[in-house]
């Protein structure tokens, strides 16, 4: 039964991953041709939807919450393994969806903060860039 339950949960975790790696496609690749413009943003690109995938689900498949079907001990003394009722599984698969959303809302906050701060900075080239040719 735990096999099955990992497998639900990465299942759900890689679906919900993908549905928000197509959702911000667009967002991601715009602001990295806006701040690289270079063929290389199309790189980075690719890059960041591969990390979306893999950060969604390494946080949505929670190993150690997990780990209680096939280990239980409760401060040192064992404990019967039970299999997971159909609650448990609806909420896991909550769990997993949860930690995804909040896992990829991190790593996507993280680049935004840092694609605006790169952006800033290229507008100020770009800025002194335009003065310096309107001056000559």
């Amino acid at each position: 039964m735990f096999l099955y339950l990992l497998f639900a949960t990465f299942v759900t975790a890689l679906a919900v991953s993908f549905f928000v790696m197509r959702l911000f496609t667009k967002p991601v690749d715009s602001v990295l041709h806006r701040i690289i413009a270079d063929a290389i943003s199309a790189a980075w690109s690719k890059y960041m939807k591969f990390a979306i995938l893999v950060v969604g689900v390494s946080a949505g498949v929670q190993l150690r919450d997990l780990e209680k079907y096939i280990n239980p001990a409760l401060g040192g003394r064992e404990v019967q393994t039970a299999s997971p009722s159909f609650d448990r599984w609806v909420f896991e698969l909550y769990r997993a969806a949860i930690e995804t959303l909040q896992g990829i809302a991190w790593m996507l906050l993280v680049f935004f903060a840092f694609a605006l701060i790169a952006y800033v900075i290229v507008r100020i080239g770009e800025t002194r860039k335009e003065q310096t040719s309107s001056e000559a």
